[in-house]
């Protein structure tokens, strides 16, 4: 009993009741022990966390391009475009192309010229027939002149046209479109002019400084067909008109009604 008992006891309390003696060796060497265990479990927690850490991915970004190549490659296979492969033109063929788009190209700028030369054409006629009906049909013989002598007997003799006073080499103008049928020296007028127009009609223009037609040639109302002068049988600076219905022989009328009727007041 005494033996178990002392056996059960712990040292560290049996040995402190001995005055003088020394520390049994058990109870030295067990204090170390003790205080080394915590030092133990840490070491074994460190070498299962390393162990566990070999399991973990530590690449994520390389999982994800993974995955993302994976998905690509998936659509691809989806739009049925996998394994397609652009053929190579051999240079016969590539040359065939290139003149094919050449052709193409040709013939597509030609027909864009063609288009537009035809607006072209289609523009210049509209405007010369905008700039036709704006044009008259009818205008005085001379701007600006001054009635000095009508139609009809004058002196004893019939004055067969009017006198329109202006200053030398005033312009004047063909009354109405139409031909010219004669032009130069005359009896009487020094100088003339004879137009013939459409209707048949044929005015005269005498006394004038300067002819600026020829027979033959063909004018419009309004253009300039000499200057006015003093030439011939003539008191001062102006212009004999005449107006002979039907033709250069047919019967010479009054000027002025013959004009108002045109639309041309003097």
């Amino acid at each position: 009993m005494t033996g178990q008992v002392a056996l059960q006891t712990d040292p560290a309390e049996v040995v402190p009741g001995l005055p003088g003696a020394r520390r049994p060796w058990l109870a030295v060497r067990r204090l170390p022990a003790e205080r080394r265990r915590p030092a133990f479990y840490l070491a074994a927690g460190l070498i299962g966390a390393l162990s566990m850490g070999t399991m973990i991915d530590t690449d994520p970004p390389a999982h994800a391009e993974t995955a993302s190549m994976s998905h690509s490659v998936s659509v691809a296979e989806q739009l049925g475009i996998e394994g397609e492969r652009t053929s190579a033109l051999s240079d016969p063929e590539s040359t065939r192309v290139l003149q094919e788009l050449v052709v193409s190209r040709n013939q597509r700028d030609a027909a864009q010229t063609a288009a537009a030369d035809a607006q072209a054409a289609a523009d210049h006629v509209a405007l010369v027939a905008a700039m036709e009906a704006a044009r008259p049909k009818a205008v005085s013989p001379v701007d600006g002149a001054r009635l000095t002598s009508g139609f009809g007997p004058r002196w004893g003799t019939m004055h067969s046209g009017i006198d329109l006073a202006a200053p030398m080499r005033t312009p004047e103008y063909a009354v109405m479109d139409g031909v010219v049928l004669e032009a130069g020296p005359a009896s009487g007028f020094g100088l003339v002019v004879y137009i013939q127009h459409d209707n048949g009609d044929v005015t005269a223009y005498g006394h004038m400084d300067e002819i600026l037609v020829e027979a033959g040639q063909v004018v419009r109302a309004g253009d300039i067909i000499a200057l006015l002068g003093n030439r011939g049988q003539s008191t001062g600076p102006h212009l004999h008109f005449e107006v002979h219905k039907g033709g250069l022989n047919g019967t010479k009328v009054d000027p002025l009604p013959w004009l108002r009727e045109r639309g041309v007041q003097i």
